[in-house]
């Protein structure tokens, strides 16, 4: 029989009810004829408690121990989304992440998958059972230890065995019913999109959209694994959600696809760096090695031999940027004059396959912006998407300023 993998995040599964929707929702697609993997999260809320009590016990914890406690809460609703669907007279069985196994690195709370066997699962389905509940987020080290694979995980989970398995399609199932050309909290004109290519999904989620997890994206990319976001709080038809997938299987789009946004963003500038080869190097491999996610860079006009360097990278990291220059400076790696931290600004995108070949679009972004009375610190481009950096009071304005001017809400 085809193989189908059905996720559901922590708010679909928070509580014996919702279990038994998601449950109904599952034997919807065996009865069409589907063996289905079912990949769960923890309950809502579960996994914060959790990590919450490793903090308590132990503030300097074993990461192997972590992984224990933390992977286990989707243990829990694996076993009782199992029970649901028995008492549904559907054959069901939950499975570990190192019964399958899934194979991951030893990098624990943040483990990548390796490698998913196919061979146990589809034995079973073979031996009758028609369900396999999956706890997500999870597998298990070379060395036989208990892994996690990060926030969002479960995502990645679903996709990455949707790949291991052929099957048909991958559906993930969250609070929101598809992708959206915006959030809609920001702008009423939001519209649900019906297929967005893979390229567009991952630059959206790597630039604020929170539907998907990153990972997940360039796994479903990389396999060409069919992905569906739908909603677990509404009735499905067969068109319901927004389907990820490839560029060739959407016909015509607009040339922006959606708008995206990320609040915490900081700017940060270096004053007077010596203007020298491999000075880049010397700047952004500390800050590499000390876990900094830079995003916008940019190198001002040498003037005396002395340039400046921008870089924009999360709210969260500024402290740990700092540290890394200063400590930088001490080793005798860069020399600069002063280090200065804008930390209320915010990042917004325009994100469409289209702007390949059509021209315009970011002196159409650049006017909307100035129409407004936005100012523009920091751009950066590639081939689909265009981002800016602007005072963070101005985001929801200049997201619906956008959205407006490409015409997000009619369809292409």
């Amino acid at each position: 029989m085809p193989v189908l993998v059905m996720k559901f995040g922590g708010t679909s599964v928070a509580n014996p009810d919702r279990i038994r929707r998601a449950a109904k929702r599952v034997g919807v697609e065996v009865a069409k004829g589907y063996d289905v993997i079912v990949i769960v999260s923890a309950m809502s809320g579960k996994t914060n408690e959790l990590v919450g009590w490793v903090n308590e016990t132990s503030p300097l914890y074993d990461a192997r121990e972590y992984d224990a406690v933390v992977s286990s809460g989707e243990n829990v609703t694996a076993g009782l989304m199992a029970l649901t669907l028995q008492e549904m007279d559907i054959p069901a069985r939950s499975w570990q992440g190192w019964q399958v196994p899934v194979k991951t690195t030893t990098a624990h709370s943040a483990a990548r998958i390796e490698d998913i066997p196919p061979e146990n699962i589809m034995a079973k389905f073979a031996q009758g059972m028609r369900v396999a509940v999956v706890a997500g987020f999870q597998g298990i080290s070379p060395e036989g230890r208990i892994t996690t694979l990060g926030r969002g995980g479960s995502d990645t989970t679903a996709v990455a065995f949707a790949a291991a398995m052929g099957a048909e399609r991958c559906d993930i199932y969250t609070d929101v019913d598809g992708v959206y050309t915006t959030d809609p909290r920001i702008s009423s004109k939001a519209r649900k999109l019906d297929r967005i290519a893979f390229e567009e999904m991952l630059e959206l989620a790597s630039l604020g959209a929170k539907v998907l997890q990153t990972r997940s994206v360039e796994l479903a990319m990389r396999y060409n694994v069919r992905l569906r976001v739908l909603s677990s709080f509404e009735e499905q038809s067969d068109d319901a959600g927004t389907l990820v997938c490839a560029e060739e299987e959407i016909m015509e789009s607009n040339v922006v696809t959606g708008i995206a946004y990320s609040r915490d963003e900081a700017k940060m500038t270096l004053l007077s760096v010596a203007d020298r080869p491999g000075i880049a190097a010397a700047i952004f491999g500390p800050l590499s090695d000390a876990g900094v996610n830079v995003d916008m860079i940019i190198q001002n006009i040498s003037e005396d031999g002395q340039t400046d360097m921008t870089f924009s990278c999360p709210t969260d990291q500024v402290m740990r940027a700092e540290k890394a220059m200063k400590d930088a400076v001490a080793a005798g790696q860069i020399e600069y004059g002063d280090l200065m931290a804008d930390t209320d600004v915010a990042k917004v995108s325009a994100v469409g396959i289209g702007m390949r070949s059509q021209s315009g679009v970011a002196a159409q972004m650049f006017k909307t912006l100035s129409d407004e009375g936005i100012n523009i610190k920091v751009i950066s481009t590639s081939e689909i998407k265009i981002s800016v950096l602007i005072d963070r009071k101005y985001m929801e304005l200049a997201v619906q300023a956008l959205h407006d001017a490409f015409q997000l809400d009619k369809a292409g």
